[in-house]
């Protein structure tokens, strides 16, 4: 079992930067694939980035590609994304989400994720 917990949103103005943090509690941690998701309102919940186990791998989705950075640290059991640039339409609750199956590569589906946070506001102004 991982409990998930973000924080680090907040209003922004357009162009501006935001660091997102998750931190997750549990010993496998460092076993788990990692992703961040997204969703406005009236919108479904969509991938924005996603990482490896071990860092090795990760995976952004082409809306952010260039702006978005994941990251993690397992000795902190911390996940993290970087946010540049951004826009309104970036606007949305960001979610960090952890697959059960250990060691298992990134995937962009929101249903192969099985541990969910409460998710962070982050709004971009205009």
């Amino acid at each position: 079992q991982v409990q998930l917990v973000e924080s680090g949103g907040g209003l922004v103005q357009t162009g501006g930067s935001l660091r997102l943090f998750c931190a997750a509690s549990g010993r496998t941690f460092s076993s788990y694939t990692m992703g961040w998701f997204r969703q406005a309102p009236g919108k479904e919940r969509e991938f924005v980035a996603g990482i490896s186990w071990n860092g090795d791998s990760t995976y952004i989705a082409d809306s952010v590609k260039g702006r978005f950075t994941i990251s993690r640290d397992n000795a902190k059991s911390a996940v993290y994304l970087q946010m540049n640039s951004l826009k309104p339409e970036d606007t949305a609750v960001y979610y960090c989400g952890a697959r059960r199956i250990v060691y298992s590569p990134v995937v962009v589906e929101v249903n192969q994720y099985d541990y969910w946070g409460q998710g962070t506001q982050v709004t971009v102004s205009s």
